[in-house]
């Protein structure tokens, strides 16, 4: 959906109720879910995670799967009618020893609304720093406004070329971390093609994580900290921040082996909570090989 149509719904169902934009939304989704190609992507991924039920059951998930992902828009429209959202978290004291000092890097991924997560955190911790790395996409609709509404929070967003990287995007982030912030990146999807990637085993496959957030943690010496956000009920969520994963190594071999560890360590987090949220995955490329 184009922001033009977005902007249309959410204005109409301001007038009519919410009932209207979850309606209208749940036909879209329908839509894609018929017509786009990357269905069978999600059909082959929930084999991986379900192996013991057969393809119907697999069909039926990826339906859920894009029905599920509607709730990401709608939470946010009902975040803008009423101007608070319901949440709990788990484990965010661990933050208050690295803010103000040496920062913390926050590996978000597309299970959850991650969206709302920023915005809550920066709402529960109103003073704090907080950098959001942000692909950038040819033709942004809804993306651009998440972008705004974000920035209108008090959040810095980079935005990341799928062309090309800058430099001094990167430096900008370690100059965040040392002046104490909080760094988020995605730690589940490889943006461009000559990135950087590091091999894990996921569901029992090989999959692909960005060497980016690892290698931040270790040149600045930040802690990585796994930050998920789950819907607990309409617009409610919890919040769970893992403890913190440390990246230290005296050599060349040793640094490769040491973000190797960590992105591992990542990837059973996110397979663990996976299981428990299984309909919150919102990664609808090509994630297991």
């Amino acid at each position: 959906m184009n922001s033009f149509w977005y902007t249309f719904l959410t204005r109409i169902a301001r007038l009519c109720g919410s009932w209207l934009f979850i309606v209208v939304s749940r036909i879209i989704a329908a839509g894609f879910f018929l017509f786009s190609g990357n269905v069978k992507e999600s059909i082959r991924f929930y084999g991986a995670l379900y192996p013991q039920r057969g393809k119907l059951s697999h069909l039926w998930y990826s339906f859920k799967q894009y029905q599920n992902f509607t709730t990401i828009h709608l939470d946010r429209f009902l975040a803008h009618q009423a101007k608070v959202v319901n949440s709990t978290s788990l484990g965010f004291e661990k933050l208050d020893s690295v803010i103000g000092s040496k920062g913390g890097i926050l590996l978000m991924s597309h299970l959850g609304n991650w969206e709302m997560a920023a915005t809550l955190l920066k709402q529960q911790k109103n003073d704090l720093k907080l950098l959001l790395y942000m692909g950038i996409k040819e033709k942004e609709g809804v993306e651009k406004i998440q972008k705004d509404d974000l920035r209108k929070s008090g959040v810095t967003i980079i935005g990341t070329e799928k062309k090309e990287s800058s430099p001094f995007s990167a430096l900008e982030g370690i100059r965040f971390l040392q002046s104490g912030g909080l760094v988020s990146m995605a730690g589940d999807i490889v943006w461009r093609d000559d990135q950087r990637k590091i091999p894990v085993l996921f569901l029992g496959h090989r999959a692909f994580l960005p060497a980016a957030p690892f290698i931040f943690a270790l040149i600045s010496g930040a802690p990585l900290f796994v930050f998920f956000a789950f819907r607990s009920g309409k617009n409610s969520y919890h919040f769970t921040l893992s403890d913190p994963i440390e990246i230290v190594s005296s050599t060349r071999r040793n640094r490769d082996e040491a973000i190797a560890q960590a992105a591992q360590q990542y990837a059973e987090l996110l397979e663990t909570a996976l299981r428990q949220h299984p309909f919150e995955w919102y990664h609808f490329n090509r994630f297991i090989q």
